[in-house]
Protein backbone atom coordinates (compact mmCIF):
# COMPACT_ATOMS: atom_id res chain seq x y z
CA UNK A 1 0.00 0.00 0.00
CA UNK A 2 2.85 2.46 0.78
CA UNK A 3 4.44 1.27 -2.75
CA UNK A 4 1.75 2.41 -4.36
CA UNK A 5 0.80 5.72 -3.04
CA UNK A 6 4.62 6.53 -3.49
CA UNK A 7 4.11 6.00 -6.97
CA UNK A 8 0.76 7.69 -7.41
CA UNK A 9 2.84 10.84 -5.48
CA UNK A 10 5.88 10.74 -7.66
CA UNK A 11 3.23 10.38 -11.02
CA UNK A 12 1.42 13.29 -9.65
CA UNK A 13 4.71 15.19 -9.09
CA UNK A 14 5.81 14.28 -12.83
CA UNK A 15 2.34 15.75 -14.13
CA UNK A 16 2.50 19.00 -11.86
CA UNK A 17 5.91 19.48 -13.04
CA UNK A 18 5.16 18.64 -16.86
CA UNK A 19 2.17 21.38 -16.54
CA UNK A 20 4.17 24.23 -15.05
CA UNK A 21 7.33 23.92 -17.62
CA UNK A 22 5.91 21.83 -20.47
CA UNK A 23 7.75 19.37 -23.40
CA UNK A 24 11.18 20.55 -24.80
CA UNK A 25 9.92 22.84 -27.49
CA UNK A 26 12.92 22.10 -29.98
CA UNK A 27 12.54 17.88 -29.63
CA UNK A 28 8.72 18.55 -30.64
CA UNK A 29 9.86 20.62 -33.89
CA UNK A 30 12.46 18.16 -34.51
CA UNK A 31 10.00 14.97 -34.18
CA UNK A 32 7.69 17.37 -36.80
CA UNK A 33 10.10 18.18 -38.73
CA UNK A 34 11.11 14.83 -39.73
CA UNK A 35 10.01 12.32 -42.29
CA UNK A 36 10.81 8.38 -42.20
CA UNK A 37 14.02 7.44 -44.31
CA UNK A 38 12.99 5.55 -48.18
CA UNK A 39 15.35 2.91 -49.30
CA UNK A 40 14.69 1.17 -52.61
CA UNK A 41 16.52 -1.65 -53.86
CA UNK A 42 17.11 -2.40 -57.72
CA UNK A 43 18.08 -5.80 -58.29
CA UNK A 44 19.59 -6.99 -61.82
CA UNK A 45 17.36 -10.04 -62.86
CA UNK A 46 19.47 -10.57 -65.87
CA UNK A 47 20.14 -13.57 -68.26
CA UNK A 48 23.56 -13.60 -66.20
CA UNK A 49 22.06 -13.99 -62.69
CA UNK A 50 22.15 -17.60 -63.36
CA UNK A 51 25.48 -18.32 -62.69
CA UNK A 52 26.22 -20.49 -59.83
CA UNK A 53 29.22 -19.36 -57.92
CA UNK A 54 28.05 -17.93 -55.09
CA UNK A 55 28.27 -20.72 -52.47
CA UNK A 56 27.49 -23.34 -54.80
CA UNK A 57 24.10 -21.44 -55.58
CA UNK A 58 22.80 -19.21 -58.48
CA UNK A 59 23.41 -15.15 -57.89
CA UNK A 60 20.04 -14.63 -58.07
CA UNK A 61 18.83 -17.50 -55.57
CA UNK A 62 21.62 -15.84 -53.39
CA UNK A 63 20.17 -12.04 -53.66
CA UNK A 64 16.53 -13.78 -53.34
CA UNK A 65 17.62 -14.98 -49.76
CA UNK A 66 19.04 -12.08 -48.75
CA UNK A 67 16.28 -9.44 -49.83
CA UNK A 68 13.91 -12.19 -47.88
CA UNK A 69 16.09 -12.01 -44.62
CA UNK A 70 16.46 -7.84 -45.57
CA UNK A 71 12.33 -7.16 -45.57
CA UNK A 72 12.25 -9.46 -42.10
CA UNK A 73 14.60 -7.14 -40.09
CA UNK A 74 13.56 -4.01 -42.18
CA UNK A 75 13.20 -1.57 -39.34
CA UNK A 76 9.42 -0.48 -38.74
CA UNK A 77 9.78 3.26 -39.19
CA UNK A 78 11.78 3.08 -42.96
CA UNK A 79 9.68 3.16 -46.20
CA UNK A 80 11.55 0.73 -48.79
CA UNK A 81 10.87 -0.14 -52.42
CA UNK A 82 12.47 -2.84 -54.54
CA UNK A 83 12.60 -2.28 -58.65
CA UNK A 84 14.27 -4.73 -61.29
CA UNK A 85 16.04 -4.93 -64.33
CA UNK A 86 15.87 -7.61 -67.48
CA UNK A 87 13.12 -9.56 -65.31
CA UNK A 88 10.59 -9.80 -68.56
CA UNK A 89 12.06 -10.10 -71.79
CA UNK A 90 14.27 -12.87 -72.35
CA UNK A 91 17.40 -12.20 -73.49
CA UNK A 92 18.57 -12.44 -76.54
CA UNK A 93 14.88 -13.97 -77.45
CA UNK A 94 13.54 -10.57 -77.23
CA UNK A 95 14.48 -7.18 -79.29
CA UNK A 96 17.02 -4.99 -77.71
CA UNK A 97 15.24 -2.49 -78.09
CA UNK A 98 12.76 -3.97 -76.12
CA UNK A 99 14.71 -5.91 -73.82
CA UNK A 100 16.53 -2.17 -72.92
CA UNK A 101 13.19 -0.48 -71.45
CA UNK A 102 12.63 -3.55 -69.43
CA UNK A 103 12.50 -2.51 -65.73
CA UNK A 104 9.74 -2.59 -63.30
CA UNK A 105 8.75 -1.55 -59.68
CA UNK A 106 7.45 -4.94 -57.80
CA UNK A 107 7.32 -2.87 -54.66
CA UNK A 108 6.18 0.64 -54.28
CA UNK A 109 8.43 2.48 -51.73
CA UNK A 110 5.92 2.10 -48.61
CA UNK A 111 5.81 0.54 -45.56
CA UNK A 112 6.20 -2.91 -46.78
CA UNK A 113 3.59 -5.45 -46.55
CA UNK A 114 6.06 -8.66 -45.92
CA UNK A 115 4.00 -10.94 -47.13
CA UNK A 116 3.71 -9.61 -50.50
CA UNK A 117 7.21 -8.30 -50.93
CA UNK A 118 8.87 -11.68 -50.47
CA UNK A 119 6.33 -13.40 -52.49
CA UNK A 120 7.08 -11.03 -55.63
CA UNK A 121 11.02 -11.54 -55.51
CA UNK A 122 10.16 -15.56 -54.93
CA UNK A 123 8.68 -15.32 -58.50
CA UNK A 124 11.66 -13.62 -60.46
CA UNK A 125 13.47 -15.52 -62.70
CA UNK A 126 16.87 -13.78 -64.72
CA UNK A 127 15.76 -13.71 -68.55
CA UNK A 128 17.10 -10.29 -69.70
CA UNK A 129 19.29 -7.43 -70.21
CA UNK A 130 21.08 -4.84 -68.18
CA UNK A 131 19.50 -1.39 -68.24
CA UNK A 132 21.34 -0.09 -65.33
CA UNK A 133 21.18 3.36 -66.26
CA UNK A 134 17.23 3.65 -67.22
CA UNK A 135 16.84 1.50 -63.83
CA UNK A 136 18.49 4.10 -61.56
CA UNK A 137 16.87 7.16 -63.24
CA UNK A 138 13.24 5.63 -62.55
CA UNK A 139 14.12 4.74 -59.20
CA UNK A 140 15.21 7.69 -58.35
CA UNK A 141 11.73 9.29 -59.36
CA UNK A 142 9.48 6.26 -57.08
CA UNK A 143 12.19 7.68 -54.16
CA UNK A 144 10.90 11.28 -55.32
CA UNK A 145 12.06 14.59 -53.46
CA UNK A 146 12.49 15.83 -50.25
CA UNK A 147 14.55 17.67 -47.12
CA UNK A 148 15.84 13.72 -46.05
CA UNK A 149 18.57 11.43 -48.29
CA UNK A 150 17.20 9.03 -50.30
CA UNK A 151 18.86 5.62 -51.05
CA UNK A 152 19.17 3.35 -53.68
CA UNK A 153 20.82 0.31 -53.25
CA UNK A 154 22.00 -1.35 -56.63
CA UNK A 155 22.73 -5.40 -56.68
CA UNK A 156 24.19 -6.02 -59.94
CA UNK A 157 26.87 -8.93 -61.25
CA UNK A 158 27.11 -7.23 -64.64
CA UNK A 159 27.85 -3.30 -66.28
CA UNK A 160 24.93 -1.88 -68.54
CA UNK A 161 24.45 -3.94 -71.47
CA UNK A 162 21.97 -0.94 -72.82
CA UNK A 163 23.71 2.84 -72.87
CA UNK A 164 23.09 5.62 -73.36
CA UNK A 165 22.05 6.47 -70.69
CA UNK A 166 25.23 5.40 -69.32
CA UNK A 167 24.73 5.00 -65.53
CA UNK A 168 27.97 6.84 -64.70
CA UNK A 169 26.27 10.09 -66.44
CA UNK A 170 22.94 8.86 -64.38
CA UNK A 171 24.42 8.79 -61.40
CA UNK A 172 25.88 12.45 -62.16
CA UNK A 173 22.80 13.78 -63.64
CA UNK A 174 20.93 12.78 -60.42
CA UNK A 175 23.71 14.35 -57.85
CA UNK A 176 23.67 17.50 -59.79
CA UNK A 177 19.95 18.12 -59.39
CA UNK A 178 20.90 18.46 -55.51
CA UNK A 179 17.97 15.73 -54.27
CA UNK A 180 19.67 14.44 -51.33
CA UNK A 181 19.97 10.92 -52.95
CA UNK A 182 23.12 7.99 -52.35
CA UNK A 183 23.64 5.36 -54.73
CA UNK A 184 25.11 2.50 -53.01
CA UNK A 185 26.08 -0.30 -55.22
CA UNK A 186 27.07 -4.32 -54.54
CA UNK A 187 28.56 -6.63 -56.58
CA UNK A 188 28.48 -10.17 -57.33
CA UNK A 189 31.39 -10.45 -59.54
CA UNK A 190 35.34 -9.59 -59.29
CA UNK A 191 35.11 -8.48 -62.97
CA UNK A 192 37.63 -5.34 -63.20
CA UNK A 193 34.57 -3.47 -65.70
CA UNK A 194 32.25 -4.16 -63.83
CA UNK A 195 34.05 -3.00 -60.22
CA UNK A 196 34.71 0.34 -62.01
CA UNK A 197 31.22 1.16 -63.75
CA UNK A 198 29.92 0.40 -60.34
CA UNK A 199 32.37 2.59 -58.42
CA UNK A 200 32.02 5.54 -60.32
CA UNK A 201 28.18 5.50 -60.08
CA UNK A 202 28.74 5.18 -55.98
CA UNK A 203 31.16 8.11 -56.01
CA UNK A 204 29.19 10.37 -58.30
CA UNK A 205 26.50 10.33 -55.37
CA UNK A 206 28.95 9.91 -52.27
CA UNK A 207 27.54 6.01 -51.67
CA UNK A 208 30.06 3.09 -51.71
CA UNK A 209 30.79 0.38 -53.61
CA UNK A 210 31.04 -3.02 -51.95
CA UNK A 211 31.99 -6.70 -53.81
CA UNK A 212 30.18 -9.42 -52.47
CA UNK A 213 31.40 -12.94 -52.99
CA UNK A 214 29.27 -15.09 -50.44
CA UNK A 215 25.79 -14.92 -49.49
CA UNK A 216 26.04 -13.88 -45.83
CA UNK A 217 27.98 -10.81 -46.88
CA UNK A 218 25.80 -9.74 -48.85
CA UNK A 219 22.49 -9.62 -46.41
CA UNK A 220 24.59 -8.60 -43.68
CA UNK A 221 26.05 -5.28 -46.09
CA UNK A 222 22.09 -4.94 -47.79
CA UNK A 223 21.32 -4.70 -44.10
CA UNK A 224 23.82 -1.95 -43.01
CA UNK A 225 22.71 0.08 -46.08
CA UNK A 226 19.37 0.04 -45.24
CA UNK A 227 19.79 0.88 -41.21
CA UNK A 228 22.38 3.54 -42.31
CA UNK A 229 19.37 5.18 -44.36
CA UNK A 230 17.51 5.25 -40.93
CA UNK A 231 20.59 6.81 -38.92
CA UNK A 232 21.77 9.29 -41.27
CA UNK A 233 18.38 11.06 -42.87
CA UNK A 234 18.10 13.35 -40.20
CA UNK A 235 21.62 14.94 -40.82
CA UNK A 236 21.00 15.56 -44.54
CA UNK A 237 23.99 17.98 -46.18
CA UNK A 238 22.00 20.77 -47.43
CA UNK A 239 22.37 21.94 -50.93
CA UNK A 240 24.57 25.53 -50.67
CA UNK A 241 26.39 27.49 -54.30
CA UNK A 242 29.66 28.56 -53.74
CA UNK A 243 30.61 32.24 -54.79
CA UNK A 244 32.93 33.53 -57.52
CA UNK A 245 34.26 35.89 -54.55
CA UNK A 246 34.52 36.48 -50.91
CA UNK A 247 31.84 39.12 -51.07
CA UNK A 248 28.75 37.55 -52.78
CA UNK A 249 29.54 34.20 -50.81
CA UNK A 250 27.02 32.42 -48.97
CA UNK A 251 27.04 32.74 -45.43
CA UNK A 252 27.40 29.21 -43.47
CA UNK A 253 26.83 28.48 -40.19
CA UNK A 254 27.84 25.04 -38.86
CA UNK A 255 26.44 22.39 -39.89
CA UNK A 256 27.19 19.59 -43.78
CA UNK A 257 26.89 21.15 -47.17
CA UNK A 258 27.50 19.59 -50.72
CA UNK A 259 28.52 22.06 -53.87
CA UNK A 260 29.74 21.33 -57.44
CA UNK A 261 32.95 22.62 -58.36
CA UNK A 262 34.33 23.06 -61.98
CA UNK A 263 38.09 22.22 -62.78
CA UNK A 264 40.61 24.79 -61.68
CA UNK A 265 37.25 26.81 -60.01
CA UNK A 266 37.61 28.63 -56.96
CA UNK A 267 34.39 28.74 -54.52
CA UNK A 268 33.83 31.12 -51.69
CA UNK A 269 31.91 30.51 -48.61
CA UNK A 270 31.63 32.78 -45.64
CA UNK A 271 31.60 31.72 -41.77
CA UNK A 272 30.86 34.33 -38.98
CA UNK A 273 34.23 33.82 -35.83
CA UNK A 274 33.99 35.87 -33.30
CA UNK A 275 36.60 36.88 -30.55
CA UNK A 276 36.95 33.65 -28.53
CA UNK A 277 35.58 30.87 -31.03
CA UNK A 278 37.74 28.27 -33.08
CA UNK A 279 36.47 27.67 -36.87
CA UNK A 280 37.23 23.86 -38.15
CA UNK A 281 36.28 22.79 -41.87
CA UNK A 282 36.89 20.16 -44.06
CA UNK A 283 35.83 19.24 -47.61
CA UNK A 284 36.30 16.00 -49.66
CA UNK A 285 35.60 16.14 -53.38
CA UNK A 286 34.78 12.72 -54.86
CA UNK A 287 36.43 12.01 -57.85
CA UNK A 288 33.50 10.93 -60.02
CA UNK A 289 35.81 10.17 -63.43
CA UNK A 290 39.19 9.57 -64.94
CA UNK A 291 41.21 12.56 -64.11
CA UNK A 292 45.05 13.05 -65.39
CA UNK A 293 47.22 12.00 -62.28
CA UNK A 294 48.94 14.15 -59.67
CA UNK A 295 46.20 16.93 -58.75
CA UNK A 296 45.10 17.86 -55.51
CA UNK A 297 42.27 20.41 -52.84
CA UNK A 298 42.98 23.13 -51.42
CA UNK A 299 41.08 24.47 -48.57
CA UNK A 300 41.58 28.00 -47.27
CA UNK A 301 40.59 30.42 -44.61
CA UNK A 302 41.15 34.02 -45.50
CA UNK A 303 39.94 37.18 -43.90
CA UNK A 304 37.83 39.52 -45.69
CA UNK A 305 40.63 41.42 -47.53
CA UNK A 306 41.92 38.39 -48.30
CA UNK A 307 44.85 37.98 -46.10
CA UNK A 308 45.26 33.77 -45.63
CA UNK A 309 45.23 32.78 -42.36
CA UNK A 310 45.40 29.34 -42.28
CA UNK A 311 45.04 26.41 -45.35
CA UNK A 312 44.62 22.73 -45.37
CA UNK A 313 45.64 20.88 -48.86
CA UNK A 314 45.61 16.98 -50.08
CA UNK A 315 46.99 15.80 -53.21
CA UNK A 316 46.52 12.56 -55.03
CA UNK A 317 48.34 10.38 -57.99
CA UNK A 318 45.41 8.98 -59.83
CA UNK A 319 44.62 5.66 -57.69
CA UNK A 320 42.69 7.80 -54.70
CA UNK A 321 38.50 7.79 -55.02
CA UNK A 322 38.13 10.99 -52.82
CA UNK A 323 40.52 14.03 -51.60
CA UNK A 324 40.11 15.30 -48.13
CA UNK A 325 41.29 18.21 -46.09
CA UNK A 326 40.97 20.39 -43.16
CA UNK A 327 41.62 23.20 -41.25
CA UNK A 328 41.35 24.87 -37.87
CA UNK A 329 41.83 28.60 -36.83
CA UNK A 330 41.02 30.66 -34.03
CA UNK A 331 39.88 34.17 -33.63
CA UNK A 332 41.53 34.62 -30.64
CA UNK A 333 44.99 33.77 -29.10
CA UNK A 334 45.60 31.64 -26.19
CA UNK A 335 46.87 35.59 -24.67
CA UNK A 336 43.85 37.14 -25.94
CA UNK A 337 45.38 38.45 -28.63
CA UNK A 338 43.92 37.78 -32.13
CA UNK A 339 45.89 35.38 -33.80
CA UNK A 340 45.79 32.01 -35.99
CA UNK A 341 45.93 28.81 -34.37
CA UNK A 342 49.36 26.57 -34.68
CA UNK A 343 48.26 24.90 -37.41
CA UNK A 344 48.14 28.28 -39.29
CA UNK A 345 50.87 29.44 -41.91
CA UNK A 346 53.55 31.45 -40.07
CA UNK A 347 53.21 35.11 -40.02
CA UNK A 348 49.35 35.63 -40.49
CA UNK A 349 47.18 37.16 -38.21
CA UNK A 350 43.52 38.14 -38.53
CA UNK A 351 40.34 39.48 -37.57
CA UNK A 352 39.67 38.74 -33.84
CA UNK A 353 36.24 39.14 -34.54
CA UNK A 354 34.50 38.94 -37.83
CA UNK A 355 33.32 36.89 -41.13
CA UNK A 356 36.68 34.35 -42.37
CA UNK A 357 36.15 33.61 -45.76
CA UNK A 358 36.84 29.86 -47.05
CA UNK A 359 37.87 29.24 -50.46
CA UNK A 360 38.07 25.51 -52.09
CA UNK A 361 40.33 25.03 -54.97
CA UNK A 362 41.41 22.16 -57.09
CA UNK A 363 43.84 21.26 -59.80
CA UNK A 364 42.01 18.92 -61.59
CA UNK A 365 42.94 18.44 -65.16
CA UNK A 366 40.54 15.59 -67.55
CA UNK A 367 41.91 13.50 -70.34
CA UNK A 368 40.57 13.74 -73.84
CA UNK A 369 36.75 12.60 -73.96
CA UNK A 370 36.55 12.72 -70.35
CA UNK A 371 33.05 15.15 -69.51
CA UNK A 372 34.17 18.25 -67.37
CA UNK A 373 30.75 18.95 -66.47
CA UNK A 374 28.90 18.84 -64.09
CA UNK A 375 31.27 19.81 -61.72
CA UNK A 376 32.88 17.47 -59.16
CA UNK A 377 30.84 16.71 -56.15
CA UNK A 378 32.43 18.19 -52.50
CA UNK A 379 31.19 18.05 -49.22
CA UNK A 380 31.89 20.86 -46.94
CA UNK A 381 31.62 20.61 -43.04
CA UNK A 382 32.01 23.85 -40.75
CA UNK A 383 31.68 23.92 -37.61
CA UNK A 384 32.54 26.65 -35.31
CA UNK A 385 33.28 26.02 -31.34
CA UNK A 386 35.04 28.23 -28.22
CA UNK A 387 38.53 27.96 -28.73
CA UNK A 388 40.91 25.99 -26.73
CA UNK A 389 44.21 27.18 -24.94
CA UNK A 390 47.04 26.36 -26.90
CA UNK A 391 48.93 23.49 -24.76
CA UNK A 392 51.87 25.36 -22.63
CA UNK A 393 53.98 21.80 -22.59
CA UNK A 394 53.99 18.24 -22.43
CA UNK A 395 51.53 16.71 -19.35
CA UNK A 396 51.95 12.91 -18.48
CA UNK A 397 49.11 12.94 -16.06
CA UNK A 398 49.50 9.96 -14.13
CA UNK A 399 52.40 8.83 -16.55
CA UNK A 400 54.49 10.65 -14.06
CA UNK A 401 53.79 8.36 -11.64
CA UNK A 402 54.50 5.38 -13.52
CA UNK A 403 57.47 6.74 -14.58
CA UNK A 404 59.20 7.56 -10.83
CA UNK A 405 57.58 4.02 -9.87
CA UNK A 406 60.12 2.16 -12.86
CA UNK A 407 62.60 4.34 -12.23
CA UNK A 408 62.90 3.68 -8.81
CA UNK A 409 62.50 -0.69 -9.82
CA UNK A 410 65.47 0.33 -12.23
CA UNK A 411 67.58 1.24 -9.56
CA UNK A 412 66.81 -1.56 -7.28
CA UNK A 413 67.07 -3.85 -9.73
CA UNK A 414 70.60 -3.19 -10.34
CA UNK A 415 71.76 -2.75 -6.73
CA UNK A 416 70.35 -6.65 -6.80
CA UNK A 417 72.02 -7.28 -9.48
CA UNK A 418 74.91 -5.88 -8.42
CA UNK A 419 75.08 -7.15 -4.95
CA UNK A 420 74.78 -10.82 -6.11
CA UNK A 421 77.03 -10.47 -8.97
CA UNK A 422 79.69 -9.25 -5.89
CA UNK A 423 78.46 -12.26 -3.68
CA UNK A 424 79.12 -15.09 -6.37
CA UNK A 425 82.38 -13.40 -7.52
CA UNK A 426 83.14 -13.53 -3.51
CA UNK A 427 81.92 -16.85 -3.43
CA UNK A 428 84.15 -18.30 -6.24
CA UNK A 429 87.72 -16.71 -5.07
CA UNK A 430 86.96 -18.10 -1.86
CA UNK A 431 86.60 -21.69 -3.37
Amino acid sequence: MIIRRRSAAGLLCMLAALAMFGAPPARAAKAKATEPPKVELVLDVSGSMRARDIDGRSRISVAQQSFDEVVDALPGETQLGIRVLGSRYRFPGSPKTVGCRDTQQISPVAQVNKVEAKAAIATLRPTGWTPIGLALRAAAKDLGTGETTRRIVLITDGEDTCAPPDPCDVARELAAQGTHLVIDTLGLTLDDKVRRQLTCIADATGGTYTAVQHQQQLTSRLNQLVHRAGSTYQRTPQQVAGGAQCTNAPVLSPGVYTDRERFGEHRYYRVPVTSGQELRASVSVALDRTLNPDYGVLLRATSQDGQELVRGTDAGSGRTDVLSTGLRWSAQGPDGSPEPSASASAGTTGSASGTVCLIVSNSFAAPPGVRTTPGMPLELTVDVVPSSPAPSGPDLGRGWLLLVVLTVAGLVAGLIVGWLARWRIAIWKEN
